[in-house]
């Protein structure tokens, strides 16, 4: 290593390093070389993530202001009454008040800045403190003249003294001022101003002078203005620099001959320079080449909390990003290098190459972890790797995750060599061991991945098979998803969106079709369309429930209903779960039957129709229950189809078989002429359109035809069974009989009694049609046409809206929590 010529530390560091005066002494006691340059101003990613929190926290304190008046109120009271003790309080002005906490707390603060030499931090803070004043009062000003008496009285004071404003501009300007001149975790005197100013707030809300509302704006206003002049403008490093990384190193056994910074090679990302191989591509870092007395060589890597913001929230957004799947969240500097530390010293305990670990120290804002040098680490093109080459890298990846140790960021820039010529992988920081089988598998993915974007598929399947093996490779295709693959190898040449999908296909062929359909899909990104249409039919499911429930009028039916027939309307419903159920289980194998399992499912399928049109959410159930209960896709498919048409066959002929007994001719009259047949019409069009598209035939029949075979040939085999289709077909009978008793019982609870049969066939029609519209549970089409189907028979029309309404109760609304435990139940069994 070559010895800086430099006996001291140079003059121009004077901001970073003056302000420490031991290491001063340390600089021009100590024998050592040190090269290093002038400590740079840093912008706090932490600065953004403050402003941020404090815009919201405003949002929250106007709308507690507007909607919570009386607890704003109660607070001011509470404070008022306490401070009566103080009565002296009231005999000091509030305006030399304010007067006096300005001028200690700028001077103090300026003092402290002007002694330390911080130039730029003084002038950025007494910018901060006049754009504090004039953001208040811009603020102000709109707020009074939008002549929104509802948020002015809301900011006002209970009780106007003299010196009272909307917005208070003391707070907002101090508070800029400090929050310009700290962190208060650096420097006293910010420390004692920020004090200093919340005591003053608390007299001048005791004193009524100022509402807390207006008060708490004003922090944040100032805040938002002093942290944002502070990111712009940037903060001093007060990390480890020059002769304090040397004392560093003396308290781990290192003393120093020759330090020399490492310049680092600028790069778009978070931190501004690119990770380097030497210390395993820590983000953020700064890299020093260290000589020891004993002339041995040693690599330095620093990095700084004030720095180390931008990390902790990458690690946060990958948290949050993935789903089952753990990454790491580390608070500290100190946190991270350490755990990292420990991961290095792990790996080469079982015989894996890595970087050189020594030790780790620390030193005021830093964490500094020490290497022994190798400067014959290199990275590779891994276009030019060989099959051997390629080998050691799958071994390598195999020997980690075998003890438990996962990278979870393999990216081209983590492959190496080191001075012996052995392969290895590196950027261990964020990684983990004792790691879970889905993080062991996101690494074999993202190996995978990036030797296939490199070597090409066919040569990358054929190396990986022979490594880790046929059962390894299977299990990987539920996590072949784009999330796992990281940004830089889908920056590749190589990549395409096809290649996951080459990938899956190939991995599907060394599986036979019992396995392929026997693997669960895996959930790794919460950001997806399926994450997306649950939180959608989350959104309907809250609007249908805010809109659609009046429960003035469902509050009025209940008030009024006899209370044994109302019991009896919720019963009969019950039974309706019953006969689905039987309906179900008729179709399956007597070894998958699990009769609870089946009942809790049709319970769920209550829940699922709060955001899912009538009929939709049972058949959802049913056919993930299924899946779970060990069928494959298109056999469950085929049970859940058969029991959709039990189910329709069995209501069409009971609406025939009762209207026919009854005399009723409601069926012809409700369903508008000739529907069916231009129904029938319209889909023979299409279908002839389609056939006559010679692409699209070709397309139908290579893709389409095959898989609608197979499904007809599992549906046909499900209805050709004479002793399963009898008792799906009682079971449907049984859930119709049961809703029609119950909407006769709703009927009995107003003090009309009808004939049972009967109430049974106009239910079974009315709710039909009302099913049809595609709103969740057929919500305001069924009621519409109970209330219809029911007052056009000669039914009162405020009995039969009672009545319906009482139904929809029983049958609809209760079912809601219930099937929402009958979900939670399923998911904890595993069996949806």
């Amino acid at each position: 290593m070559r010895i800086p010529s430099e006996t001291e530390v140079s003059d121009t560091m004077d901001e970073g390093i003056r302000h420490q005066d031991h290491t001063n002494v340390l600089a021009s006691e100590s024998p050592s070389h040190i090269s290093d340059t002038p400590p740079q101003r840093v912008r706090d990613m932490g600065d953004l993530v403050r402003i941020a929190g404090s815009i919201a926290a405003i949002a929250v304190v106007v709308l507690i202001a507007i909607y919570l008046r009386g607890v704003t109120q109660g607070i001011e009271y509470d404070v008022h009454t306490a401070s009566q003790a103080l009565d002296w309080l009231y005999d000091v002005p509030t305006a030399l008040l304010q007067q006096f906490t300005t001028v200690v707390v700028v001077l103090s603060v300026l003092f402290h800045l002007l002694i330390t030499r911080e130039w730029l931090q003084s002038i950025t803070s007494s910018i901060a403190l006049f754009c504090g004043y004039g953001a208040t009062w811009v603020v102000s000003n709109l707020i009074v003249h939008s002549g929104n008496a509802t948020i002015i009285s809301a900011l006002s004071p209970s009780v106007v003294l003299s010196g009272a404003a909307l917005l208070p501009d003391l707070y907002a300007g101090i508070g800029a001022f400090l929050s310009a001149a700290g962190p208060r975790r650096m420097r006293a005197s910010v420390k004692w101003g920020w004090n200093i100013l919340y005591a003053t707030a608390i007299i001048v809300v005791a004193l009524s002078a100022n509402a807390i509302s207006g008060v708490l704006i004003s922090f944040f206003i100032g805040r938002i203005v002093g942290l944002g002049i502070r990111f712009i403008a940037g903060t001093q490093n007060k990390g480890a620099w020059g002769s304090s990384i040397v004392q560093a190193l003396q308290s781990i056994g290192i003393t120093v001959k020759a330090l020399k910074a490492v310049e680092m090679q600028s790069a778009a990302t978070p931190f501004g320079t690119a990770p380097s191989l030497q210390d395993d591509l820590v983000d953020g870092s700064r890299l020093y080449e260290v000589l020891s007395s004993e002339n041995k060589s040693y690599t330095v890597s620093v990095l700084d909390s004030q720095k180390y913001t931008a990390g902790y929230l990458m690690q946060l957004w990958q948290w949050v990003k993935f789903s089952g799947v753990a990454m790491r969240r580390d608070r500290s500097v100190k946190d991270t290098t350490q755990h990292h530390f420990a991961m290095l010293l792990g790996l080469r305990n079982i015989g894996l190459s890595t970087v050189k670990p020594y030790g780790v120290a620390e030193s005021g804002e830093s964490s500094i972890l020490v290497l022994e040098s190798d400067a014959a680490l290199v990275s590779r093109d891994l276009t030019k790797l060989s099959d051997e080459e390629a080998r050691d890298l799958l071994r390598y990846l195999d020997r980690a995750i075998d003890r438990g140790f996962t990278n979870r960021s393999i990216t081209p820039d983590s492959i190496a060599v080191d001075g012996k010529r052995n392969w290895f992988i590196a950027g261990w920081q964020n990684g983990d061991f004792g790691s879970s089988s889905a993080n062991e598998s996101v690494d074999r993915v993202q190996l995978l991945t990036l030797l296939a974007c490199t070597m090409g598929i066919d040569r990358a399947m054929s190396l990986t098979r022979e490594v880790w093996g046929d059962d390894i490779l299977i299990a990987l295709i539920p996590f072949l998803q784009k999330v796992a693959v990281p940004a830089q190898t889908r920056a590749l040449p190589g990549w395409d969106k096809h290649l996951l999908a080459e990938l899956r296909t190939q991995l599907r062929s060394l599986a036979s079709d019992e396995m392929t359909d026997a693997i669960e899909p895996v959930t790794l990104s919460r950001f997806n369309l399926r994450s997306f249409v649950a939180l959608l039919l989350l959104v309907v499911a809250v609007v249908v429930v805010l809109t659609q429930l009046n429960l003035q009028q469902i509050i009025y039916a209940i008030s009024h209903a006899d209370p044994w027939m109302a019991v009896l309307c919720f019963i009969s419903g019950i039974f309706a779960w019953i006969g689905s159920g039987i309906s179900l289980g008729a179709f399956m194998d007597s070894d998958k039957r699990n009769y609870l399992g089946i009942f809790m499912s049709q319970v769920a399928a209550s829940f699922t129709a709060v955001s899912m049109p009538s009929g939709v959410g049972p058949a959802f159930v049913n056919l993930q229950f299924l899946r779970k209960s060990g069928y494959r896709n298109t056999i469950a498919t085929a049970i859940m189809s058969a029991v959709v048409a039990v189910q329709f066959l069995t209501t069409f002929i009971l609406l025939i078989v009762i209207g026919i007994f009854t005399g009723r001719n409601s069926f012809s009259s409700m369903i508008p002429t000739n529907t069916l047949a231009i129904v029938l019409g319209v889909v023979a069009i299409a279908a002839s359109v389609a056939m006559a598209i010679a692409p699209l035939r070709k397309l139908l029949i290579d893709k389409l035809l095959p898989i609608i075979a197979s499904y007809a040939r599992q549906l046909l085999d499900m209805l050709t069974q004479p002793k399963q289709l009898a008792i799906s077909a009682l079971g449907a009978l049984l859930q119709s009989l049961a809703f029609g008793l119950s909407f006769w019982a709703a009927l009995k609870a107003f003090g009309y009694p009808t004939n049972v049969l009967e109430t049974t066939f106009i239910f079974l029609l009315a709710n039909t049609l009302g099913s049809a519209v595609p709103t969740p549970g057929g919500l305001g089409a069924v009621e519409a046409a109970l209330t219809f189907g029911f007052s056009s028979l000669g039914v009162p029309t405020a009995v039969a809206l009672s009545a319906t309404l009482l139904f929809r109760v029983a049958t609809y609304w209760l079912r809601i929590p219930l099937g929402a435990l009958a979900m939670k139940w399923l998911n904890a069994h595993n069996l949806v």
